[in-house]
């Protein structure tokens, strides 16, 4: 496995369209597992393709069940309620604000070996799922704020980028081991 640089906001590749994954390969699984440990090192929950430059439409979350899972060409297929939350993003690091999203979601996708799965879903692993889908198309959470929320967020941001040479963010694997500490981002 091998830890991946996580592209951060300005790099065109967060804001484009991902493409279906036709049938789920080795190369697919070797890209799952290397999203996954590059999200543990960034102690992050979730984590989607364009974060890491690639645009097949695949992401992988672990909401602390202890229980990794990839989800690829994943659709929301229904949704009911709405509640606000604090998100933030390992591609904008140090940026966070609430955001509303759907309750409850059932999403349909193919697991890391193409076997179709359905996940009903609320509370933080809603909110990874929508998170995580809205980066395979494009959208990123502070999408969602108001123009003042927005602009007091790309202001804070710009006085960070500089920490991010090529708008790429790199992570170590020393923190691989205790990736359950600290803040964590979706």
């Amino acid at each position: 496995m091998s830890l991946l640089e996580i592209r951060v906001l300005g790099d065109p590749v967060l804001r484009q369209e991902t493409k279906v994954v036709a049938e789920v390969t080795d190369e697919h699984r070797r890209l799952i597992d290397d999203m996954l440990e590059t999200m543990y090192a960034a102690k992050g929950i979730g984590l989607a393709a364009p974060q890491v430059g690639r645009l097949e439409r695949i992401a992988v979350i672990d909401v602390h069940e202890g229980k990794p899972f990839a989800i690829v060409n994943p659709e929301i297929v229904d949704e009911e309620g709405a509640e606000k939350g604090e998100e933030g993003c390992l591609s904008i690091p140090e940026v966070y604000g609430d955001v509303e999203r759907s309750q409850r979601v059932t999403v349909r996708a193919l697991d890391r070996d193409g076997r179709e799965l359905e996940i009903e879903a609320d509370e933080l692993l809603a909110r990874c799922l929508q998170h995580e889908i809205d980066h395979l198309h494009g959208k990123l959470f502070i999408d969602y704020f108001s123009l003042l929320k927005r602009r007091g967020a790309l202001s804070k941001w710009e006085k960070l980028k500089k920490e991010y040479p090529e708008l790429r963010r790199r992570v170590t694997p020393e923190v691989i081991a205790d990736h359950h500490e600290g803040e964590e981002s979706l």
